[in-house]
């Protein structure tokens, strides 16, 4: 089977490879396209491109379209975290994401580690995990009416390191009715939601983003998935996409 990833990165933010490496990569693998999706730019995160990165990273990928355009497609995204500002003018699509709960004015992340996101829900939440989960789905739920986005990224990533539910329950009220909550007013939105292997690929999670009960009701409001790899490194491209590849998906972003 033929696959294509569109949530890729590069360098240029927090990815090990330059965009080049990864579109060899992409030719390699026999992909028709790849796509480029660098973290938008935000002060409080050191992973995400520079203003002046993300003119560069524009520059070199619509650079490198015209360059190899005879053996793959090229397409030039951003991930656009809801608390950036950016001109989507710049690019072909955009993958909406959350990647940070706010608290009085102030951002902290829920994927820089276990131990960052275990702190953060003590110090902030006084370790009420669904009270976070609760702020974060609330955030989730308005990302398209926020970044107008094309895909949604990784629904729950709140759930990075609870594998086996070990710091919260995925199946608990409160969350359940956080997560629905968030979804019912995405499945109102012209997105697609993407099955995402990154976690699986980082060692954290033994099943992509999102869990199979949202993936479910997602197709069953008659909404469409798109398979994608949250890429970091060349070698994980196309990331368990063999695993995944028989969910009910869309093959190409358009």
């Amino acid at each position: 089977m033929i696959f294509s990833n569109y949530h890729t990165h590069t360098t240029y933010c927090d990815g090990a490879d330059k965009p080049e490496e990864l579109i060899l990569e992409a030719i390699r693998l026999g992909c028709p396209e790849i796509g480029f999706s660098g973290h938008s730019h935000l002060k409080e995160d050191t992973g995400s491109m520079s203003e002046q990165g993300t003119l560069d990273y524009c520059a070199e990928i619509r650079s490198l379209q015209t360059r190899y355009a005879e053996q793959i497609r090229i397409r030039l995204g951003i991930e656009h975290d809801i608390f950036s500002e950016i001109d989507h003018s710049l690019f072909d699509y955009s993958i909406g994401a959350v990647h940070w709960v706010k608290k009085e004015g102030v951002l902290y992340p829920v994927d820089e580690s276990r131990e960052t996101f275990c702190r953060m829900v003590e110090e902030q939440y006084g370790g009420d995990y669904y009270a976070c989960a609760e702020d974060y789905y609330a955030l989730v739920g308005a990302i398209y009416e926020v970044t107008h986005c094309d895909v949604i990224a990784h629904f729950d990533l709140i759930t990075k390191y609870n594998e086996g539910n070990t710091l919260f329950d995925t199946g608990h009220p409160r969350y359940v009715a956080a997560a629905d909550a968030a979804l019912d007013r995405l499945i109102e939105a012209p997105v697609l939601l993407e099955v995402n292997t990154g976690a699986i690929a980082r060692g954290y999670r033994s099943e992509p983003y999102p869990e199979g009960r949202i993936r479910q009701r997602w197709l069953d409001a008659g909404k469409e998935l798109i398979l994608s790899s949250d890429c970091h490194d060349r070698r994980k491209l196309l990331c368990e996409f063999e695993t995944w590849k028989n969910i009910p998906r869309r093959e190409t972003l358009c």
